[in-house]
Order: C-alpha cells, then structure tokens, then sequence
C-alpha cells in the first residue's frame, strides 16, 4: 500500500455504506492532501426495471443526485480538502468506477462494502466485488 495517496476517488450512490466511504475519503484527501475526485454512477439497470416511466424516473434521480453531489463537494471543502472534482453519469457503476480510476490516475478507490444496488447484485454481483477484482490501483472497502 502506497504511504501517499495524490487522487483519490471515492465512489457514492447514497446508501449509508456510502457515506461511511465518503467520510474515510474525505479523511485520506485532507491528510494526505489529494485531490478528492467524487462519483456517482446512475445504475442504468435499476432504472430499466423500474415499472415507472424511465423518463420520469431519471429525471427525479438526476435532480436527486445533482443535489446530494453538491452537498459531498461542500461537505469535503468544508472539512479540509483543498482539490475536489465531481463525476456524474449513467450506466454500469461497476465498469465505469474502474474505467474512471484509469483514466483519471487514480491511486486509490474508496468505497463502501455494499450499496443500494439490490436488484444488480442479485442478477450480476456486487460492484464492489467487480471493482475489487478488476482496478488497477488500491480499493479500500468501508464498513
């Protein structure tokens, strides 16, 4: 394991295992003075098997997210993080976390042992199991 961390990502989908990744993140940024790159992937699967129009329910968790990433980015400055950066998108969380750390030099991935997605990880596995096996940098994984 590396002493220093310079870019750290930290992984959110606003389940409380995520906010308990977050808060660690935030903790390594301050310390280790990193920059602090914040995602939050919308599963594009959850929504698929929504009953709801896909429409109206993106629309809703978009503004959700948008919001709550606005929230994350003040909370880290607040709390000592001098470089944050923010990625919001759609689609699979789990290849997209790992092709983001690649692509973006990313030392360490933080994120929490399970998330909200239920019915992904029922048909497909865990991202955090994905993300574990596939980055190419260090994962830490909060409980």
């Amino acid at each position: 394991m590396m002493s220093e961390y310079k870019n750290i990502l930290v992984a959110v989908d606003g389940s409380d295992n995520a906010q308990k990744g977050f808060e660690e993140a935030v903790k390594l940024a301050r310390n280790n003075n990193s920059q602090l790159h914040i995602t939050w992937i919308i599963n594009d699967a959850e929504l698929t098997y929504s009953a709801y129009a896909f429409s109206k329910l993106f629309n809703a968790e978009k503004d959700y997210v948008e919001k709550e990433m606005l929230k994350k980015i003040h909370d880290a400055l607040e709390l000592g993080v001098k470089k944050c950066e923010s990625f919001i998108e759609v689609g699979n969380p789990k290849k997209m976390i790992v092709d983001y750390a690649k692509v973006n030099n990313i030392d360490l991935i933080v994120m929490g042992a399970t998330g909200k997605g239920a019915i992904e990880r029922t048909l497909v596995g865990s991202t955090t199991t994905y993300v574990v096996n596939h980055a190419s940098c260090n994962v830490m994984v909060v409980r």
